[in-house]
């Protein structure tokens, strides 16, 4: 294979994540020519609603994977955490890269971290997942949806539309933004538990021999273990962007994982949560048996009642 072609939204962090992969698949298969098909999305057009009333971060997916099965890309750069658990026939989730900081971050010009945050602040996310822990942290605090390219919600937060607001580590790690907002705060596990897959780029492909041998290279063992456990726990559930979930294994030196899990309620009124250590060679099978726990203390029935109060809303 002479040519690879990389699907891709226009956002300034899936440039940076497709053209970082572009520069790796070069550097390990000399003579390798690989250019970005940049398409825009139904979840980039609709931004003046939240994402889970339009359908959910799928909706960042669809048009690179119609695509790529039209023969127009081989692959697409993702961040993992918008993946669903479901592939369409004809694409495989081919290979996990190692990931960047997994966490949560409270951004915020004035204000060092949650604690400091005052009565009655307000903090701008548009996910499910982390209003229901910062309602269970701070529920004086006000929740305001937040939509847009990471640029754009910086410039929100600098005129002085929000307090706070909640980004992936990992998207202000990779676009070197650290310094361009006075206080960035990592929010540790304990405070809240992020998104199945976050920090970790997952490259979808066709199911092509030739592709995903070349594609092969780019995984990363830890990676994969780490976040198979998660999505297997969101994928038992049926948990998709509707309902908040949130759900981080971390394996250790000595080869043991750390799993953590949480979901419930979005205003943060009912949460159901549980950290387990277990090892590493059971991540085939733990994510599922984790949330066959949840589903027995009454997971389902909880999320039901999620999804209608986001529906009723």
């Amino acid at each position: 294979m002479k040519k690879l072609t990389i699907a891709t939204r226009g956002s300034q962090l899936a440039l940076w994540q497709s053209n970082h992969i572009k520069a790796v698949l070069e550097e390990q298969n000399p003579g390798l020519e690989v250019e970005l098909n940049i398409i825009v999305t139904t979840g980039d057009k609709i931004i003046d609603r939240p994402l889970a009333a339009i359908g959910g971060k799928g909706l960042f997916l669809k048009e690179l994977e119609e695509a790529m099965l039209r023969g127009e890309a081989q692959i697409a750069v993702h961040s993992l955490k918008d993946v669903p658990t479901v592939m369409p026939e004809g694409l495989i989730l081919a290979a996990i890269t190692q990931r960047e900081d997994s966490r949560d971050a409270l951004l915020s010009e004035k204000y060092a971290d949650i604690n400091s945050l005052p009565q009655g602040g307000t903090v701008g996310t548009s996910s499910l997942r982390r209003r229901m822990q910062i309602e269970k942290i701070r529920p004086d605090l006000k929740i305001k949806d937040l939509r847009g390219n990471v640029d754009t919600r910086i410039r929100k937060l600098k005129e002085g539309e929000f307090d706070a607001i909640i980004l992936a580590a990992a998207g202000i790690n990779r676009l070197g933004l650290v310094e361009t907002v006075k206080y960035v705060y990592p929010i540790s596990f304990d405070e809240m538990i992020p998104s199945m897959g976050q920090g970790a780029l997952g490259i979808e492909a066709v199911n092509n021999p030739e592709v995903l041998a070349i594609v092969a290279r780019l995984e990363d063992g830890h990676s994969r273990i780490e976040t198979t456990i998660e999505r297997d726990f969101v994928d038992m559930l049926n948990g998709g962007c509707h309902v908040p979930i949130g759900v981080n294994a971390t394996v250790l030196e000595n080869n043991d994982v750390v799993i953590k899990a949480v979901l419930g309620l979005p205003n943060g009124t009912k949460i159901m949560a549980d950290t387990k250590i277990v090892s590493k060679d059971l991540y085939k099978t733990i994510g599922r048996e984790i949330a066959q726990e949840f589903i027995d203390r009454g997971a389902k029935e909880l999320l039901q009642e999620a999804e209608d109060m986001m529906v009723n809303n």
